[in-house]
């Protein structure tokens, strides 16, 4: 047994392997899974509503926008790890904190409008797209919820 030393009548063999790639249909891989429910969806038009939100917010009212902002992007976050669990009971644990995420907003929304920072028609699209959000995760949790028990 010779290691480490190549007989000098031995020669390096070059393997070539061509490869050719069609064009497939779109599969399962070519998007995550979480992509195609629309609370997902919804939850990233909220998302960049908040951001414009509160990039009009005026100096001094840094907190609100942070929270908003942080909150916001905590409810896709949050869909995303519902469906990436196996157990009905940890995908039920997810969407619940998604939930709480979007009434959170709802809530930094509704400061902004006590506090005169903005008028009310200019936070409606917003709070709209969170009343759907809440719903479709409120019938996410039940339907995932009934498949736990």
């Amino acid at each position: 047994m010779n290691l480490g030393r190549q007989c000098p009548t031995q020669h390096p063999v070059i393997v070539t392997v061509t490869v050719t790639v069609t064009e497939l249909e779109p599969t399962f891989m070519d998007y995550f899974e979480f992509e195609r429910l629309d609370v997902y969806q919804v939850s990233l038009d909220f998302v960049a509503a908040a951001d414009e939100i509160t990039d009009r917010l005026p100096r001094g009212r840094a907190y609100l926008k942070d929270q908003t902002r942080r909150a916001a992007n905590s409810i896709p976050a949050n869909i995303a790890e519902g469906v990436g669990e196996f157990a009905p009971k940890e995908k039920v644990r997810f969407y619940r904190m998604a939930r709480r995420s979007a009434v959170e907003c709802a809530s930094h929304l509704l400061v902004c409008k006590r506090l005169k920072l903005f008028e009310g028609p200019q936070l409606t699209p917003a709070l709209e797209l969170l009343r759907r959000v809440v719903a479709m995760l409120t019938a996410l949790v039940k339907r995932t919820g009934a498949r736990a028990t």
